[in-house]
């Protein structure tokens, strides 16, 4: 006998993202609004060369953008408890710009790690044990930091293709 999935019926996943992410919403929006108004106190910023120049001369906009996006996560968090449909699609929106931004992120921080590592060992005469230890706990932490935002991306996909499944779409129907 087939199974039938009643229209409306409200899923243990769903719920369980939508507080999940009600949560997390709260969270980011306070802290990014905490992040705007230091941000406001400390302006003017002292300008600074080449890319950590460019950094810190965006870093209101960056800010800014946080917090709108935490925001809207929240937003649609609880429309997605609520079981709209367009917090449904939005929610996936926000979930697919998260990983865009965790995978840009990954690169801006493999290269500023690499400035970083370029410069200290530049600027100070290590003994050759020592820079391979540094060398190796630099190695460490850069897989590291692939590894856990490959992990998350990964997870945040999983969540999308589930947000996308009949069974779900059903929920909102």
């Amino acid at each position: 006998m087939p199974i039938t999935i009643a229209v409306g019926a409200r899923s243990l996943f769903v719920t369980a993202i939508a507080w999940l992410f009600i949560l997390l919403g709260v969270v980011a929006s306070v802290s990014a609004l905490l992040q705007n108004a230091m941000l406001a106190s400390l302006l003017p910023l002292p300008a600074q060369a080449g890319l950590t120049g460019w950094l810190v001369a965006k870093l209101p906009w960056v800010t800014g953008a946080c917090l709108l996006l935490s925001v809207a996560t929240l937003a649609s968090a609880i429309g997605l408890l609520l079981r709209l449909d367009w917090a449904r699609r939005t929610f996936i929106g926000l979930l697919v710009v998260a990983i865009v931004a965790n995978l840009l992120g990954l690169w801006l921080q493999q290269e500023l790690m690499q400035a970083i590592v370029d410069h200290a060992l530049s600027s100070a005469a290590l003994p050759p044990k020592a820079a391979g230890v540094f060398g190796g706990f630099v190695t460490a932490a850069r897989v590291m930091a692939v590894v856990v935002t490959l992990g998350a991306c990964g997870l945040l996909a999983w969540i999308i293709r589930r947000l996308m499944s009949a069974s779900v779409r059903q929920e909102f129907a």
